[in-house]
């Protein structure tokens, strides 16, 4: 009897393994979307059990009643309804704050259920947008640039790296040191963020990062802000700054104009002057949250609705 040994051959095999390779990548994506369903689902179904408690409670006549709910989804917004309704509260990816929708539901964030006289049940989101791992941006970032690491940079006592400065070396090595992270708060959508201070060795205490989550160029110059501000000694602190027109002096670009988030400092008493002028923090995500709550005052209302997009 003739056995027969034929086996695949490496061309098969290939082919084989591609295939399998293309199946996985195909399945892998919708397998972690209807994760995302699943969590939402979840979200949705606790929320609204919290809202049926504080409004029962509330007919009852306990309107200081409040529901935390603990969010298990990991992506911001909500991926797979829009508009979402809750006890008919009813809010669409494209609108800001209500008086019955405050924030909106960020990565492993809460959901706080309570009652108002006025306006009835409100759902308050909170959590953060951006990935609280990434914290210092001295190191993790400026540090890596080729300016950083120059002699140039350890005789300059007032850097100043504005992230709208078009054609900028500086600038574009930065934002390659922001590729490596993941959802960095500098990499939220239409931020604004300057690198600022002295350079000299010894001097990180007199070294500033200023953000602000509002596109400055549409905002304009000469106008007040909230910023965050991280010191390089690790320190946070919200303030405030006025927007200031800057002018490209080199080429490519030489003599675009651009807007700031700030106006121009020129000495360490400045800078101080604004870190006296604000609160000081002692994590980032204190500062953000005191970030959140200024940018809600209405002596910015102005400057929120030059925005295209919402603003936290």
């Amino acid at each position: 009897m003739k056995l027969n040994r034929k086996g695949f051959t490496l061309m098969e095999m290939l082919i084989v393994i591609a295939i399998v390779a293309v199946l996985i990548s195909i399945a892998v994506p919708v397998l972690s979307s209807q994760l995302e369903r699943s969590r939402e689902a979840v979200d949705l179904a606790n929320v609204r059990a919290a809202y049926a408690q504080v409004s029962t409670e509330a007919l009852l006549g306990n309107t200081h009643v409040t529901v935390t709910v603990k969010l298990k989804q990991k992506q911001a917004g909500w991926q797979s309804v829009d508009p979402v309704n809750i006890g008919g509260i009813v809010h669409s990816k494209n609108v800001g704050n209500t008086d019955n929708w405050k924030g909106d539901a960020e990565p492993e964030g809460t959901c706080k259920v309570s009652y108002d006289e006025t306006h009835g049940v409100v759902l308050t989101w909170s959590g953060y947008p951006f990935n609280t791992a990434h914290k210092d941006f001295f190191e993790e970032v400026l540090c890596k640039t080729d300016y950083w690491k120059s002699d140039a940079r350890k005789e300059n006592s007032n850097f100043e790296f504005d992230s709208l400065c078009p054609g900028s070396n500086y600038i574009l090595q930065i934002k390659d040191a922001l590729n490596s992270m993941d959802n960095s708060l500098l990499q939220q959508e239409n931020c604004t963020w300057a690198f600022l201070g002295d350079g000299h060795e010894g001097k990180e205490a007199d070294r500033y990062l200023f953000w602000t989550s509002l596109d400055t160029s549409k905002v304009g110059a000469g106008k007040k802000i909230p910023v965050l501000i991280q010191t390089g000694d690790g320190n946070y602190y919200v303030s405030e700054t006025t927007t200031g027109e800057r002018t490209k002096k080199n080429e490519p670009h030489k003599g675009d104009k651009y807007i700031a988030v700030s106006k121009s400092l020129y000495t360490k008493q400045q800078y101080k002057d604004v870190l006296k002028a604000g609160t000081r923090y002692d994590t980032l995500e204190a500062a953000y949250d005191a970030y959140v709550v200024a940018l809600a005052d209405h002596k910015y209302d102005a400057v929120r609705a030059t925005q295209t997009t919402p603003v936290p």
